[in-house]
């Protein structure tokens, strides 16, 4: 992990917001079992304002969210006994909080996998304290309602943005923090084709980043959106451009099926 002096609230960019869902400071659970990695991370979050929880294992963990279920969870892929993937597929058992994943594995599968399962993030050691911190700010201003947007309703599916909720056909869809984002952006711009850089500006609010994320999240939308997701009519691949939501179905050659 690459260790930087810490910079002051005041010289950092305005606009960081850290309360959580009940208005206090956003309450954040460090998962990681080695103790330099988790005093690092933990005290960069505290003085950026969050109230942190440390946990060594999955089981701790899972114990200490039950206890005091968290805003966000920043949760090392590879722990003793219980895995970073089992602790996440658990808590997403009991209701959606947003992950971010830190892995010392720089092989693809293993951060498709993270993503598979449900991260909204990931960030591979040795990485930057600071930009953590940043992760962590991003992901959560992207949980807060907003409660001047209006619902979206298009092609059976229907997106409330204050409520954080979307339905199909009336019922109601099992979506991660970054799928929602992503089904309610696509239903704000129907007819238009949109690059994976696009969309990880727009949804993911990043200028950079790996672009399988996007890849792995239209998928996992795919599988909860199409009636089928082999063949989809909705999410739909545009070849050499991106994808394009339709809410009338494929309209021309250019369209395929999965990426």
């Amino acid at each position: 992990m690459q260790q930087q002096p810490y910079e002051p609230a005041a010289a950092r960019s305005a606009g960081g917001d850290r309360t959580g869902r009940g208005g206090g400071a956003a309450r954040v659970l460090v998962v990681d079992d080695d103790p330099t990695v988790a005093e690092v991370v933990s005290g960069y979050l505290d003085r950026a304002g969050y109230v942190v929880d440390r946990a060594e294992d999955g089981p701790t963990a899972l114990a200490a969210a039950a206890a005091h279920w968290p805003d966000l969870v920043v949760l090392d892929l590879m722990l003793p006994g219980m895995d970073g993937l089992e602790v996440c597929r658990r808590m997403r058992e009991r209701g959606p909080v947003p992950v971010i994943m830190l892995t010392a594995r720089g092989d693809e599968d293993d951060r498709i996998t993270g993503l598979e399962v449900g991260a909204d993030d990931y960030v591979t050691k040795p990485f930057s304290p600071r930009e953590l911190v940043l992760r962590v700010e991003s992901v959560l201003r992207r949980t807060r309602p907003l409660a001047s947007a209006r619902p979206l309703d298009t092609a059976g599916l229907t997106v409330d943005p204050a409520a954080r909720r979307a339905t199909k056909n009336g019922a109601e869809l099992a979506l991660t923090l970054r799928e929602f984002d992503l089904l309610a952006y696509f239903l704000r711009h129907p007819g238009r084709a949109y690059s994976r850089e696009d969309l990880m500006r727009e949804v993911w609010g990043w200028d950079f980043g790996d672009l399988s994320t996007v890849t792995v999240h239209v998928r996992r939308l795919r599988n909860k959106v199409e009636d089928d997701p082999a063949r989809p009519r909705l999410i739909q691949t545009v070849w050499g451009v991106g994808y394009r939501f339709d809410p009338a179905g494929p309209s021309g050659p250019s369209v395929q099926g999965e990426e």
